[in-house]
């Protein structure tokens, strides 16, 4: 039984997500977000505190990623975490912790993306996208 490995962030994509296609036909998408958080300080005064992280979505998932995981777009990712380990030219442990996407929903287009001409169609969207898999490929 696998213990359990789940979150949900919600935020804004930092910037355009990049994919690569390291097997013919499967795709791996990466992309930074960034989630605020507002609270008051032991003083009453307001802070704002920005937490940055690395997403990852394979296949399907990733292609829809590519065409909607643009500069500023919030969204809620649901996935999980995991670990990379290797060791450097030193022989020094090295280690990054990234989410997994296993569930995205993209927020609506604003206003100002389509005076921007960023969208193309007349009428905002949201989109979700959701992938059930055992793990992903190994490449």
């Amino acid at each position: 039984m696998n213990q359990l490995n789940s979150l949900i962030l919600e935020g804004n994509v930092v910037r355009q997500a990049e994919c690569v296609e390291p097997t013919k036909g499967f795709k791996v998408c990466k992309f930074p977000i960034a989630v605020n958080r507002f609270s008051k300080n032991s003083n009453g005064e307001a802070y704002e505190e920005v937490s940055f992280f690395d997403v990852e979505a394979y296949g399907k998932m990733a292609e829809v990623c590519e065409k909607n995981s643009t500069k500023g777009r919030g969204l809620r990712v649901v996935g999980r975490l995991k670990q990379n380990r290797w060791k450097d030219a030193d022989g020094k442990t090295q280690s990054k912790i990234f989410v997994v996407a296993e569930h995205i929903e993209y927020k609506p287009k604003t206003q100002k993306d389509f005076e921007n001409g960023a969208v193309n169609s007349s009428s905002p969207k949201t989109v979700a996208y959701e992938e059930s898999y055992e793990d992903e490929a190994v490449f």
